[in-house]
């Protein structure tokens, strides 16, 4: 019975597991912060480091978008023109085609 009282004294006193997935949650947020307030430059260390790839990370993801924009801005300029040029040079084909056939039929 002495050797069961040493066994129960030398395990680490935790609280009663917490029933369900609430309960979970509860303690692993305490123990996190628990380890923030004993190790707050590790915590510091991780906000600038995850927070600067973060911000690079949408630096670039909005420079890709702005270019996306401008290029199918263009696309769409270019698009217009090569229509704009085709109407002409179609009205121009059907314009030459009764002055040729005129000329052949004199």
């Amino acid at each position: 019975m002495a050797s069961q009282q040493k066994r129960e004294e030398d395990q680490p006193t935790t609280s009663p597991p917490s029933a369900g997935f609430g309960g979970m949650v509860v303690e692993r947020y305490r123990k996190i912060r628990e380890h923030a307030e004993t190790y707050p430059y590790v915590w510091a260390s991780y906000i600038v480091v995850y927070g600067g790839l973060g911000l690079w990370a949408t630096y670039r993801w909005r420079k890709l978008r702005k270019t996306e924009d401008r290029v199918r801005a263009l696309q769409e300029r270019l698009r217009k023109l090569v229509e704009t040029q085709e109407g002409s040079s179609s009205a121009k084909s059907v314009e030459k085609a009764p002055s040729s056939t005129d000329k052949t039929t004199r």
